[in-house]
């Protein structure tokens, strides 16, 4: 979200600064882990469609601006029993705003992508616009883009503290800036004193994981992103083998931590369950996984995003907290951001983002 903002606020021609806590892509919050998922039959809520809709547009842009491949067209499939949480949901999605899907069998699942084995009580909605962001490549060429227009950024340089009067004044250990207007964007971070509000966010650690795989199964042309619903309300999602082995992970789950303590260590015996649930129902994959990493969630109560001004001065805009599932959205939060900046109405609407309900007896 900063760094798309950055952008964002930079090709306007405002003079923005930027810092970051560390130099990005990084892979200390939640904007790594080599593949992020892009899909358009929302099934947490129809809200928000009209949101990823814009972000495949700006997504486009930011491909088109960088001379690069940004997003891998996969289609998406999300499987599960018609009326668990995942089908249902992107069913309603994909209703509301007429999106294209189709809704298919076991045995259909089967014949187009071999390397799923559905159960008898499953079924698979498959959505033709999802696919895979790149968001290492991504953050960097916002950044690339942001510098050329203008923007200044300073890494490995946290801030510590802000304080408003006639205006914003930033504090790092370099020293104090005086703004217009500050965006805090900080991810996992905003979870600590930085925004001065008492929100109740809580930090998870999420273990990611690549498994080796027959190619001739689960290259991109033959898989498509996937999240399944394999118990009642429990999910898992992976991605195809883009040279690094499939990528797997349980969404949400993860324990509690913090972004300063957070253990980075991911050992052997935490991809039991996972690596389970899997080969029984993914063919192709070698275990144990090749590969692991680990990634924050920030969450909300209700799995929705924080994009608002600040309720003790409006200048400043909290804008981030995206409880596992905000990558996608980046460059049209950063559009919107841009647009609180500058007095403008959002394209689309923010108020299910609004930080007022979380005030007490909401």
């Amino acid at each position: 979200m900063g760094s798309m903002t950055t952008l964002e606020l930079a090709r306007r021609g405002r003079r923005v600064i930027g810092f970051d806590r560390f130099t990005p892509p990084h892979p200390f919050g939640s904007s790594h882990g080599k593949s992020r998922i892009i899909r358009e039959a929302y099934f947490e809520h129809p809200q928000y469609v009209p949101l990823v809709q814009r972000a495949y547009e700006r997504w486009a842009e930011l491909e088109r601006d960088a001379g690069e491949q940004l997003l891998i067209p996969t289609g998406g499939l999300m499987i599960g029993p018609p009326d668990g949480v995942l089908v249902s949901g992107a069913k309603r999605s994909a209703l509301e705003h007429g999106l294209p899907f189709e809704l298919l069998s076991p045995e259909q699942v089967a014949q187009r992508f071999p390397v799923f084995g559905l159960g008898s009580g499953d079924v698979g909605l498959f959505e033709p616009r999802a696919g895979v962001l790149l968001p290492e490549p991504a953050v960097a060429a916002a950044l690339r883009l942001a510098q050329a227009a203008g923007a200044e950024l300073h890494f490995d340089e946290p801030v510590s503290s802000w304080t408003a009067g006639e205006r914003v004044t930033l504090r790092t250990r370099a020293g104090h800036r005086s703004v217009g207007h500050v965006v805090l964007s900080a991810g996992a971070w905003l979870s600590s004193e930085l925004t001065r509000l008492d929100l109740p966010l809580q930090v998870a650690r999420q273990t990611l994981f690549w498994f080796a795989s027959d190619s001739s199964l689960t290259a991109p042309d033959r898989m498509p992103i996937f999240i399944w619903e394999w118990q009642p309300g429990r999910m898992f999602y992976g991605f195809p083998d883009l040279g690094d082995g499939v990528k797997l992970a349980i969404h949400h789950e993860g324990e509690a931590t913090s972004p300063d303590q957070v253990r980075r260590t991911v050992y052997p015996d935490e991809s039991q369950e996972l690596t389970e649930v899997a080969a029984a129902r993914l063919a192709g994959l070698s275990a144990p996984p090749r590969e692991s990493a680990v990634c924050l969630y920030t969450n909300t109560p209700d799995g929705d995003f924080v994009l608002d001004r600040h309720p003790a001065d409006d200048r400043v805009i909290v804008a981030s907290p995206c409880s596992g599932h905000g990558f996608k959205f980046a460059p049209a939060i950063g559009e919107a951001i841009a647009d609180l900046v500058d007095q403008l109405a959002p394209r689309v609407d923010l108020t299910p983002f609004r930080l007022s309900r979380f005030a007490p007896g909401r």
